[in-house]
């Protein structure tokens, strides 16, 4: 990554609008919650916030005037548009396949654990320490 933003230690949209002085253009956030304004309010004119998850708990706010006045695009995502269409299905298979063979595209395993291990692994993934996949071998 270019830049990396701890969401937790620092205030995102001050941190988005230094590394990004006109904006951010595009916006990809599983989160939800509160974290949707600072992101709205640091992007730029015409951008697209293209929300894909909601691990928050708590509600999502609409900021309706950041995105009126930078007439943004709100955009919602789920895998299904992906893997609920067969020729788009192959279509992503075959980048990840192929990306994979060439060494294009290299996963990071955090650890992986066996089968007979499956609760150890659920505990490690909740515990939110993992950087990368978690592996299951069977």
């Amino acid at each position: 990554a270019a830049h990396v933003v701890a969401s937790r230690e620092e205030d995102i949209e001050a941190r988005l609008k230094a590394i990004a002085p006109q904006g951010v253009r595009v916006v990809l956030d599983a989160v939800g919650g509160p974290i949707f304004t600072p992101l709205a309010a640091a992007m730029a004119r015409g951008g697209i916030l293209i929300e894909y998850g909601g691990l928050s708990p708590e509600p999502t706010p609409f900021p309706l005037f950041e995105v009126l006045a930078k007439t943004l695009t709100l955009r919602g995502y789920l895998v299904h548009e992906i893997t609920g269409d067969p020729e788009r299905l192959e279509a992503a298979k075959r980048f990840i396949l192929d990306g994979l063979a060439s060494g294009a595209l290299k996963p990071v395993i955090a650890k992986t654990f066996p089968f007979d291990k499956i609760v150890e692994a659920h505990r490690f993934l909740e515990s939110d320490e993992q950087f990368g996949k978690v592996v299951v071998t069977v």
